[in-house]
């Protein structure tokens, strides 16, 4: 076939095999039958290959896990902060300390084994030691008469 302009295909010469340089030629009746077994192979991969996809996408990196416990480690430091502000200030600290209970309350991103960082595990547990201390002394002052 070859293609002329905007009108399209015209076909030059169908009497002629395939032929390509060195030899490999293609036969004219058998051509549909490879791409219909491709197409069922492709097809029934399909599913496969998006559940790993899908796998893949759900494992989460050591480096990703890191970021996620340091991001947490920061929120609570903050809300602490918070609750020391409304403290010293002489305001109501209910709200910041509903704030850190639900900071604290946050899933902690586990540590897998072959994580060697556990300066980064010490310290995050200090900051959530730290949290359920001050929500303790708001309980024990809550409940003095």
């Amino acid at each position: 076939m070859k293609v002329t302009g905007p009108s399209g295909p015209t076909s030059t010469s169908s009497a002629r095999p395939s032929q390509a340089a060195g030899g490999f030629s293609l036969s004219q009746t058998g051509g549909s039958a490879p791409a219909s077994a491709t197409t069922a192979a492709a097809s029934t991969a399909g599913p496969a290959g998006l559940s790993a996809l899908m796998a893949l996408q759900g494992v989460e990196s050591a480096t990703e896990r890191r970021k996620r416990s340091i991001r947490r480690g920061r929120g609570l430091l903050d809300r602490l902060d918070e609750l020391k502000l409304a403290m010293l200030g002489g305001e109501n600290d209910t709200e910041a300390l509903e704030r850190l209970s639900r900071s604290l309350r946050e899933e902690r991103p586990e540590d897998a084994p072959e994580d060697q960082n556990n300066g980064l595990r010490g310290l995050l547990d200090q900051i959530d030691l730290r949290a359920a201390v001050e929500l303790a002394k708001a309980e024990a002052r809550r409940g003095a008469p």
